[in-house]
């Protein structure tokens, strides 16, 4: 068989690797003239809405959710659904941002898991808001000095985040979005190698993502709890004896080496965030509603509450408690279900509760994660 004949797969003829630039380079000129038109498009949508003046008001994330199902149900590869997703959530973000950027907040500085979510979730041509606790992130929302917070609730290692929960004991905000992040741990210092590490910085729950590495690995150090993961970097970057334990948006921030990568004891060590805003959205079709409820001491108070959703085939996916700060052991639950508020079932079933509906409180409904 001659040279460039075809390629013994498809009976297609083999092109010169300047041909296929060539494609490549044509296929560019479309796509970035289609991205274009789509940027124009989103524009003239933002004109008729009328003369909206926030960011938010022209953020509908029940529509963009229905783009990104849409971008996967078409995939056909060889990219995969998150690349694909990736792709688009950042070209929506930049469209958005043609009007004016969203600000959402999160618990900073730079280079935390938290800011790697609100990217994830929002693209980033948003605002990113560092904030130097959770209380800031959820006080800066109410005051609409943010659009958005993000805030972690619970992580598949080491559990609840409770500082976070007990936030939404007493706030008007609404859970409106969720976000999974895979959550890679790495040892970043500039140490020469372990034995010169006498102290090892990170958040709490990072620390505990960690023990079973820490314990085989480095016995001898002290292990110091800080208020975020890039606190922890910022506190090693000038301390050679010392390492903290962080992503990499952290090592890259504040310019650390990485001395152990994926050091997290569980491979599947996955972080849920959620998204706090002032309003609910409509459903989308695939949704989760999280709903507090604060029962009474009397025997059997939990189960009136939660019978009314049995019965109505309502499933619950997770439920956590917390004192209520009401009263000497009472206790508040959060609980997470699936659909939104809005559907039937749900609807019906809150109304069962009759009298002590007073005692269940709609934290938010949204789409459930899409990856």
């Amino acid at each position: 068989m001659s040279e460039g004949a075809n390629n013994g797969n498809d009976g297609q003829a083999v092109q010169s690797l300047g041909e296929l630039r060539e494609r490549i380079d044509g296929i560019d000129r479309r796509i970035q003239a289609l991205i274009t038109e789509r940027a124009r498009f989103a524009r003239q949508v933002g004109l008729a809405k009328g003369p909206l003046k926030e960011a938010l008001e022209y953020y509908r994330p029940d529509r963009e959710v229905q783009v990104l199902r849409n971008v996967i149900d078409r995939n056909e590869g060889p990219l995969s659904n998150a690349e694909l997703v990736r792709v688009f959530r950042e070209l929506m973000s930049a469209c958005l941002a043609q009007q004016n950027p969203l600000r959402v907040a999160y618990l900073g500085p730079e280079g935390t898991f938290s800011q790697s979510a609100v990217l994830t979730h929002f693209g980033h041509s948003v605002r990113a808001l560092p904030m130097g606790s959770f209380e800031e992130v959820f006080q800066e929302v109410e005051a609409r000095h943010a659009d958005f917070g993000v805030v972690p609730v619970e992580n598949s290692s080491e559990g609840a985040v409770n500082h976070a929960l007990d936030l939404f004991l007493d706030t008007p905000l609404k859970i409106c979005g969720e976000i999974e992040l895979r959550i890679h741990q790495h040892l970043l210092s500039h140490a020469s190698d372990l034995s010169k590490i006498e102290r090892v910085y990170s958040h709490a729950q990072s620390l505990g993502q960690c023990r079973g590495w820490l314990r085989e690995h480095l016995p001898q150090a002290e292990r110091i709890a800080v208020s975020s993961n890039a606190e922890a970097a910022r506190r090693a970057r000038g301390a050679p004896e010392a390492a903290a334990i962080a992503g990499e948006a952290a090592a890259q921030v504040y310019n650390l080496p990485v001395l152990g990568q994926s050091i997290e004891d569980n491979v599947d060590n996955a972080t849920r965030f959620l998204v706090i805003g002032n309003e609910l959205f409509p459903p989308t079709g695939h949704d989760k509603s999280s709903l507090l409820l604060v029962g009474g001491a009397q025997p059997g108070s939990l189960y009136q509450l939660l019978d009314p959703f049995a019965r109505h085939g309502i499933n619950m996916t997770r439920i956590e408690s917390r004192p209520s700060r009401r009263g000497k052991w009472e206790y508040a639950f959060f609980i997470d279900i699936e659909g939104h508020v809005e559907d039937a079932p749900i609807r019906a079933a809150l109304d069962d509760l009759g009298p002590l509906a007073g005692q269940v409180r709609v934290l938010g409904a949204y789409p459930v994660s899409l990856l």
